[in-house]
């Protein structure tokens, strides 16, 4: 049970293995992303879970080549120590065109241990 209030928190007071995912996330490099993740990570993305780091680069490529959009970070929640909420807003030529998503972070030892994707 999380003891402490949610506080809204500036993007870059992320964590820096948040920091580090999302900026190479955003450029493409993959090998660097999963650098973030604990090797037995676990990523939640449209209802599918990829577990562990050849699952995770293979979503990482998938998910960087599949459409072409932009994403802007809007905004940051801290929920506790080892929970963080980056909030997005992408624009592209996926279905919908336009989507504001909520990366659910947990933590552990300085690394990415979930993330979960959703609107």
């Amino acid at each position: 049970m999380h003891t402490e209030q949610p506080q809204n928190i500036a993007p870059n007071a992320l964590p820096e293995a948040i920091t580090r995912y999302l900026e190479a996330h955003r450029g493409k490099d993959t090998a660097a992303a999963l650098g973030a993740f604990h090797p037995d990570a676990t990523v939640t993305d449209e209802g599918r879970v990829h577990q562990g780091a050849p699952a995770i680069e293979t979503w990482l490529t998938r998910s960087a080549g599949e459409y072409t959009y932009t994403i802007e970070l809007t905004g940051a929640l801290k929920i506790d120590t080892t929970h963080y909420v980056a909030t997005h807003h992408l624009e592209g030529n996926f279905p919908g065109g336009v989507v504001d998503l909520h990366y659910r972070f947990t933590l552990s030892e300085g690394l990415i241990e979930g993330l979960l994707i959703e609107p």
